[in-house]
């Protein structure tokens, strides 16, 4: 991509403001992103729940979380794509579902899964584009022409989409969302089809927005958003887990780590040494992680000195030994995992610490269908046989939505559209002439 903006952002868009002197007060940034108590569930799955979040403007904010967390469904509500079933949001100082089209000509969306007119020439998709945000004549193919080059696509802007391939289509849709100038840009996995040049050249565009737009990022790579991102929120089972700068996340929870690298080939004095290192106290977690040994300790300052005594007295070779530098990627496991954790331990109907209580069934866990009983069932006692079900002793057949006995539900991502009708299963015989 060869770069059509210059460091303060979008042509045509204000320079950033002024960063002041340390110690001077300045008043709190505004906030170009604002949810209120916003929720959206799908029949029984309740895809968000009560998100109470802000994100400031000129910002570039990372939206992270497993599959099934709620992430595009945030996105889609937040650019009026879906209605929100409870809560509300404003998106640069407008109210989502408005109808004035107001929040459409200042915000700019990369879908995950962007789909174009196979027909279309890349060039002829942006002008439509500039088109339907009022930019005519001139104006319009100048945009155009400065969007080209910011996507890297000026050489192949007469060539039918059809014809180009996952990445060029994934430059494509950043150029789409980019046109109008947006106030905010929304991107959906945007690096999902591109190689490691092309990404590259992506995370220097966003980077080149700070201070002139704010960037909302969704993405599994957490090594690019480690280098973007000023700030980032934790999505689990449809509920903030955390929102915060992510050099706070460090410093808050990321665990003192060693790097442990052995030769090939010594796999009994690697189990001697996994077997020593999880009796010492200091040692809080062992990973194999792509035959590294990653070492999580309590306190460093004990570990450091205690732990090349023993790498040496279990006769491992080694090819290399560092004490590592947390990352994102630590810190997101470490918080899902104990999200999932938690979850899983907490007594029936208790809602998540600091969330309020989703409206559900008193039986039912976030994120989870109800359990179904039988109304004769007792605690500890089997149920008397129902109208349909085996007889005692029998293992009980699943109801539609209940999972398997001690094995957890399977979470599945909420669709993005509502379920299609359902058509009769045979249709009336048309009367003979």
């Amino acid at each position: 991509m060869t770069p059509g903006a210059g460091a303060a952002g979008w042509p045509g868009m204000a320079a950033p403001p002024h960063v002041p002197a340390a110690g001077s007060t300045v008043p709190a940034p505004a906030s170009a992103i604002r949810t209120q108590d916003l929720g959206k569930r799908f029949g029984s799955v309740n895809a968000l729940k009560h998100l109470d979040l802000e994100v400031p403007a000129g910002s570039i904010f990372g939206f992270l979380g497993p599959n099934g967390a709620g992430k595009t469904t945030t996105l889609r509500l937040l650019t009026g794509l879906a209605r929100p079933t409870t809560g509300t949001a404003t998106v640069d100082g407008i109210a989502i579902g408005s109808a004035d089209g107001r929040l459409q000509r200042r915000i700019g969306y990369l879908d995950q899964d962007p789909r174009f007119y196979g027909w279309m020439r890349g060039g002829e998709l942006l002008e439509m584009v500039a088109r339907l945000h009022g930019m005519d004549g001139g104006d319009g193919r100048r945009r155009v022409g400065e969007v080209l080059e910011i996507v890297g696509l000026a050489d192949v802007a007469r060539r039918r989409i059809g014809t180009y391939s996952g990445g060029m289509r994934q430059r494509l849709g950043i150029g789409q969302a980019i046109v109008n100038r947006p106030s905010v840009l929304f991107l959906d996995e945007p690096v999902s089809s591109l190689d490691p040049e092309g990404r590259r050249d992506l995370l220097d565009i966003i980077e080149r927005l700070r201070g002139t737009a704010t960037v909302v990022l969704s993405t599994h790579i957490l090594t690019d958003v480690e280098r973007v991102c000023d700030r980032v929120a934790i999505l689990n089972y449809g509920s903030l887990v955390i929102e915060a700068p992510i050099h706070e996340l460090l410093e808050r929870y990321a665990l003192p780590v060693y790097q442990v690298d052995p030769e090939p080939g010594q796999p009994d004095a690697i189990g001697r040494l996994t077997a020593a290192l999880r009796d010492q106290p200091w040692v809080r977690e062992l990973r194999v992680e792509h035959g590294l040994l990653r070492v999580f300790v309590r306190d460093p300052a004990v570990a450091g000195p205690a732990l090349l005594p023993i790498l040496a007295g279990t006769g491992v070779t080694l090819a290399g030994f560092e004490r590592a530098r947390p990352s994102l990627e630590d810190v997101f496991l470490h918080l899902v995992a104990n999200g999932a954790r938690a979850t899983e331990q907490r007594p029936t109907g208790q809602p998540p610490s600091g969330q309020p209580p989703s409206p559900q069934s008193p039986s039912a866990q976030p994120g989870q269908p109800p359990t179904i009983q039988p109304p004769s069932a007792q605690p500890g006692q089997a149920p008397s046989p129902q109208p349909g079900q085996p007889p005692t002793g029998q293992p009980p057949s699943l109801q539609p939505g209940q999972p398997p006995t001690g094995r957890p539900p399977t979470v599945q991502s909420p669709p993005d559209r509502q379920p299609p009708p359902q058509f009769p299963s045979s249709w009336p015989e048309k009367p003979r002439q």
